[in-house]
């Protein structure tokens, strides 16, 4: 795959690219599109549990349990 940029465009992923510590310029664009994926993955988790019934009060007791069931669950 290849992609055309503007100059400008393409100075600034140069800039991030040595800023941020990629190898390539392909490295950052992978990053970008493993977030914009991560993103729309958060998006659809919350509009599933928006339109989902409650579960219960989410109180002291609730994230105690949650907490613990991390720590036993790594």
């Amino acid at each position: 795959m290849n992609i055309s940029l503007p100059d400008s465009l393409k100075s600034f992923v140069d800039e991030q690219v040595s800023a941020r510590g990629y190898g390539t310029n392909s490295e950052y664009v992978r990053e970008l599109i493993r977030k914009d994926q991560d993103r729309m993955r958060l998006r659809e988790l919350l509009l599933e549990g928006a339109v989902s019934a409650p579960a219960g009060e989410a109180d002291a007791a609730y994230f105690d349990g949650l907490r613990t069931h991390i720590h036993q669950h790594p």
